[in-house]
């Protein structure tokens, strides 16, 4: 009897997880408004019309520079009203780092449960933390539907600064290039990598045909800068951590080590800030309870960038090369795939040293 109802009681919460997730996708597939329309509507704020432009741009250099697979992605627009698009929820055991996964039809496992309802988002991770998890509640910007539907612009990324949206639009475009359904790690560190490597061109590009490129180019460089202190900083605290929970410790002193240091990471990030000369861009984030769930969010996008990196500068920088060579990565059973990505890590912490 209790078999039956967890059995039912699964399928229901199914049925309801993917009638919301149905909703919300059809909902931005039936309100998208095609830029053409929009940059030729005097309704349409100048400032709307200006973002636009923006990305039609990036667009262009994103299948003309990057050799990203553009198709009709970013061609459209929709109005969300609301700030994310999706709520993503992540769940970690109390003494790990390893995310728990959810399997879905198309992409496969991947280390959380999105949500276009905040709400349903709170009640999912209020679920799983009566369970004993670390959660994290994320709100999601943009996404990619690998290439299923035409990606739109989203009024959730329209206000971002220029570089910040060519960031996310190369990102997201790289889904497309290589994608391995269940392996969130190496598909979003090798999007960093994308994303990475192509806002260095596109921000030369940009000082190529502009003459108001200084500040611009400071400006991008600082952000970088102080997002890779922040990887760091959240890398080193992950690592820490990871031993404590992997050694003799009782569950009494694990717990109270780990609060310990969560407390540090706290008092790390307002030494760091003092060199930020005021930034505060990472305050809501600190603001949390820098618990397992939020550290691994960090983590899954960075920690194999340094390996992509390598791949792309034994290409020599050739893009077409690099995402080949990934793409016979990615053919690889797992454990070869692995073996190789940790050889590169090794690698570029030799040549660091």
């Amino acid at each position: 009897m209790i078999l039956v109802s967890t059995l039912l009681f699964s399928a229901c919460e199914s049925i309801q997880y993917y009638g919301q997730a149905v909703s919300g996708q059809l909902y931005i597939l039936t309100h998208r408004q095609t830029l053409a329309k929009l940059l030729s509507d005097p309704a349409v704020s100048p400032h709307l019309q200006e973002q636009l432009e923006r990305i039609s741009a990036i667009r262009t250099f994103a299948a003309s520079q990057l050799q990203l697979p553009l198709e009709s992605h970013y061609s459209t627009y929709v109005e969300l009203g609301q700030p994310f698009v999706v709520w993503n929820v992540s769940a970690v055991p109390e003494f790990s780092l390893q995310p728990l996964t959810w399997c879905y039809p198309i992409a496969g496992c991947v280390s959380y449960r999105g949500y276009f309802n905040e709400a349903a988002a709170q009640e999912k991770a209020s679920a799983m933390a009566i369970k004993g998890y670390d959660v994290y509640v994320g709100g999601v910007a943009a996404y990619s539907t690998l290439g299923w539907f035409s990606d739109p612009i989203l009024s959730s990324i329209i206000n971002r600064q220029e570089y910040e949206l060519a960031s996310l639009i190369f990102h997201e475009l790289a889904h497309q290039v290589v994608y391995i359904a269940g392996e969130t790690q190496f598909n979003e560190s090798f999007a960093t990598t994308v994303e990475r490597e192509g806002v260095r061109r596109w921000l030369q590009n940009t000082r190529d045909s502009r003459t108001d490129t200084e500040s611009l180019t400071t400006a991008v460089a600082e952000s970088i800068r102080r997002q890779q202190q922040f990887v760091e900083l959240v890398q080193k605290a992950a690592a820490d951590l990871q031993y404590m929970y992997n050694s003799t410790l009782s569950l009494p002193e694990k717990r109270s080590a780990k609060n310990q240091r969560q407390q540090q990471m706290r008092s790390d990030y307002a030494r760091l800030k003092v060199s930020w000369q005021g930034y505060n861009g990472y305050d809501k984030w600190f603001g949390g309870e820098l618990n397992n769930a939020q550290l691994a969010t960090v983590t899954t996008y960075n920690n194999l960038v340094p390996a992509f990196a390598s791949m792309l500068d034994i290409a020599s920088g050739d893009l077409p090369l690099f995402y080949k060579n990934v793409a016979a990565l990615a053919q690889l059973n797992p454990a070869q795939r692995q073996e190789q990505l940790q050889e590169l890590l090794l690698s570029d912490a030799t040549k660091a040293q």
